[in-house]
């Protein structure tokens, strides 16, 4: 343990965390992200930059207003930002997302310190002071996911075109953000127009905007799932003892490391078997993550289908760029094992689509009811047949046949 920094008599452990003090700190993700990003640029948003990006927007909102029932919320000026203030402005969404997940594994550390402590003779016990030892596991735990997800947001901010474009409700504040320096990285290479482009991804800016201003309950919703799964997680003594002795056999793993365990961890070296509920709690948050991201396409599509003569092209580049190199994808697999595959997302896509053209005049309204409450979002079978999932959520006008 003190080769991570903890040492117990030295008093750097701080006070127990309590159930009121989040595990998963803000100042740590933050402080890890940065130190990823300050490997690579940070350059500042132009005059020219922000003028670019300011009539894109205006054109994706007058574009996409009457393609949606999600009015624009509010207005704001710093439409273009710096990949630092994005890291800045998402820390505090993905703490509360995924400290979930840190307070589950640090609870499976602190069972199973319970089910060995019992062995140990009360002479060694006290030496060792166990009972007082066992809070640390979740700053522990805290401290293991804080860097492990400080990196992975830091991969994400040298990617991301937007602040919508990881498809996730982390800000407090509803905005529409652009980062000028990554869709420069996003567009090179392309024999497109740089307007058309700008306009495309704001599109899907505003797109996602417009749809997490307006279901303030899908951020706890996330959560909630994360939590789910969290309370699942177990670990299995001796499992964990056969992979360690063999890792240490191979040389995979050295004690005396702390960076080979960090990276053991990391790779799932000790990633326990999926409980029934944890499977279904997956399901679910993948489910969920392709409805955002679906419901983003087909809107995205919608609004620009006879506007942008290159939307052919900016779809492909998008689906490519999903596919090969998805930050967000890489950061849920690492830390859930959940992968949302393209082709449910692709599949969501289609469904809202049918929901829409189903609601014939009233399309429109039909497909965004569906983001009312997260009873009315459909699940995996029912995207199979858009047609009875309608049905079977919709309340007719008449009821006097139900009498």
């Amino acid at each position: 343990m003190s080769g991570f920094g903890f040492t117990p008599n030295g008093g750097n452990f701080g006070a127990p965390i309590s159930d009121g003090v989040p595990m998963l700190g803000a100042h740590a993700l933050r402080e890890s992200a940065r130190t990823y990003l300050s490997q690579h640029n940070n350059l500042p948003v132009g005059v020219n930059d922000l003028q670019k990006i300011s009539e894109a927007c205006a054109i994706a909102n007058t574009w996409i207003e009457d393609k949606t029932q999600f009015p624009l919320s509010a207005y704001n000026s710093d439409l273009a930002w710096t990949r630092r203030e994005w890291i800045d402005s998402s820390i505090n969404g993905w703490q509360r997302l995924v400290e979930p997940l840190a307070q589950g594994m640090a609870e499976a550390l602190v069972k199973v310190m319970g089910q060995i402590s019992p062995d140990i003779p009360d002479e060694l016990r006290a030496s060792m002071n166990i009972d007082s030892f066992l809070p640390v596991m979740r700053g522990f735990m805290g401290s293991l996911i804080a860097g492990q997800l400080g990196q992975s947001i830091g991969a994400l901010a040298v990617k991301v075109t937007g602040a919508g474009d990881v498809a996730l409700p982390l800000f407090e504040k509803p905005g529409t953000h652009l980062i000028p320096e990554n869709i420069a990285l996003w567009g090179e290479g392309l024999d497109i127009p740089e307007q058309e482009m700008l306009i495309y991804l704001a599109l899907r800016e505003v797109a996602a905007n417009r749809l997490f201003a307006h279901t303030p309950w899908l951020p706890e919703y996330l959560r909630d799932l994360i939590t789910a799964y969290g309370k699942g997680i177990t670990v299995d003594i001796a499992a964990i003892q056969d992979q360690a002795e063999s890792a240490l056999n191979s040389g995979e793993l050295d004690v005396n490391n702390p960076e080979s365990i960090t990276l053991a961890i990391n790779n799932g070296m000790f990633q326990p078997e999926q409980s029934a509920a944890q499977t279904s709690a997956l399901a679910k948050l993948e489910m969920a993550l392709a409805l955002i991201e679906g419901w983003i396409d087909h809107v995205t599509d919608l609004s620009a289908s006879d506007r942008l003569p290159s939307l052919h092209a900016l779809q492909e580049m998008h689906r490519r760029a999903r596919i090969t190199s998805s930050p967000t994808q890489q950061l849920f697999a690492s830390l859930l094992g959940l992968e949302v595959s393209p082709r449910k997302m692709r599949e969501c896509a289609e469904f809202w689509n049918a929901i829409y053209a189903l609601g014939g005049e009233d399309g429109v309204n039909v497909r965004d009811h569906r983001w009312e409450d997260s009873a009315l979002l459909p699940t995996s079978d029912d995207l199979a047949d858009p047609g009875a999932f309608l049905a079977s959520t919709t309340v007719p006008d008449d009821l006097s046949g139900l009498i």
